[in-house]
């Protein structure tokens, strides 16, 4: 069944339009009330990133989930993952963070994560969404038994302690130089107060919101800023996160980038060397043929699964693998946390950097990727990669270069865009067959 409201990862849209008004945010809160409130008083905590819509969207979310009897705890701006911890550590009955995560700030959304700290599964924001719809009054409680709402000051604190807590005691940055680009976005406080108390040298960027600079021009999907920076300040690495904290994207010392992929094969070979990797590594459609052929090559199960962190959670918690992540930058690292955290997978790296001895250059870049372009069509209907002309154009295109590389073809969810991927060591090949694809869609569109 197809999910009306949510997507990929969790309600994502445009600010004021469709669903992310001050209007269906409350009516979201009292869909999740009614859909976790018992007769037993429950517990909900909510976080945002740095949007000046989350002022919009936050008090009409609390007023909806207050409605119904939930007591709210509101921890401010933080990453994602601290929300996630927080849900569990509190033992909350539900998280909710406000934040469209890499997206720029005329987006809004939220992310529902559960008291185990994992994201909803579909079935159960299916559920929620059949509330959404229904006439809620039936669902307001009576005047006394409201729930109240309650500001915690220490958010963030507590979130350093947990991620501090992955790590032995004797661990420490001093003496290493960190960039650190934390996109205007929720990471703004941890990050720099974290990786400080630990002895690094930071000099940190993307760390003065206004509200309507989340991930311009800067963070995980913008890394020219932290790239200049690293060389600019001599600096042995450059760390850059998204909106929401939950991406990393890394340079090294030569300003040189390091994506997800590389990021993950970099944690796989020190953890089966250690003998901690469990089961292998999860990846998605979207990673690159280098990565895949890397970590056979080091005899690592290597699975593939949808687009999306939530689904690679699902199959790692499945199949009890601990590794496992995006080319974006969305990493899990099962042991430690239940969903992508930026802050905390540049601790592991920084941690097994040290313990190596070795500069990122040296270290971080493990293959070569295979060639791969990815292109974004914006359209008006997604649902236009039904058509038929369009879906016989695909299949001649992913037989034509299936010997040589792969072509997927995919709408977003969480935005008006079509993607376009492929790989291939053939660039002609490539490029001729990807320009065919996105002919027809536009032809069709």
């Amino acid at each position: 069944m197809k999910n009306k409201y949510f997507g990929t990862d969790g309600i994502r849209g445009r600010v004021n339009n469709n669903n992310i008004t001050g209007n269906s945010f409350f009516k979201f809160g009292l869909a999740a009330g009614a859909y976790f409130k018992t007769k037993q008083k429950k517990r909900a905590v909510i976080a945002k990133d740095t949007r000046l819509s989350g002022y919009m969207l936050e008090p009409a979310l609390v007023s909806g989930l207050i409605s119904t009897g939930i007591n709210v705890f509101l921890l401010g701006p933080l990453p994602s993952n601290g929300l996630a911890m927080l849900t569990k550590s509190m033992k909350a009955d539900l998280g909710i963070m406000i934040t469209a995560s890499h997206n720029l700030h005329s987006d809004n959304g939220i992310k529902l994560f559960g008291p185990d700290g994992l994201k909803l599964s579909d079935n159960v924001e299916q559920k929620i969404e059949k509330l959404i719809d229904q006439n809620l009054t039936k669902y307001l409680v009576k005047p006394e038994e409201l729930g109240r709402a309650k500001r915690l000051e220490d958010a963030n604190a507590r979130y350093i302690e947990i991620l501090k807590g992955n790590f032995t005691d004797n661990f420490n940055l001093k003496g290493m130089k960190i960039v650190l680009d934390c996109a205007n976005g929720a990471g703004y406080k941890a990050g720099p107060k974290l990786f400080s108390e630990l002895g690094a040298e930071v000099v940190s960027i993307g760390i003065s919101p206004n509200g309507l600079n989340v991930n311009k021009d800067c963070g995980s999907t913008k890394t020219h800023k932290m790239q200049k920076a690293v060389l600019a300040n001599k600096a042995d690495i450059g760390i850059a996160l998204d909106g929401d904290a939950d991406r990393i994207i890394i340079c090294d010392e030569r300003g040189n980038i390091v994506d997800g992929d590389q990021i993950i094969a970099f944690i796989a070979s020190r953890w089966k060397y250690k003998k901690i990797l469990k089961g292998g590594v999860i990846s998605t459609h979207m990673s690159n043929l280098g990565l895949e052929n890397f970590i056979k090559e080091k005899n690592i199960s290597f699975i593939r699964t949808k687009v999306g962190d939530r689904y690679v959670k699902e199959k790692m918690g499945k199949l009890k693998y601990n590794l496992g992540g995006e080319q974006s930058g969305h990493i899990i690292l099962g042991d430690k946390a239940t969903t992508g955290d930026g802050i905390l997978v540049a601790l592991e790296v920084l941690f097994i950097l040290k313990k190596l001895n070795k500069k990122p250059s040296k270290a971080l870049n493990l293959f070569k990727p295979v060639p791969q372009i990815l292109l974004n069509l914006n359209v008006k209907d997604k649902e236009i990669l039904k058509n038929k002309m369009i879906q016989k154009m695909i299949k001649l295109a992913e037989k034509k270069i299936s010997k040589h590389g792969r072509i997927l073809v995919r709408k977003s969810g969480t935005e008006p865009i079509i993607r376009i991927m492929g790989e291939s060591n053939n660039l002609d090949l490539l490029k001729s067959t990807i320009i065919n694809i996105k002919n027809i869609i536009n032809k069709y569109s």
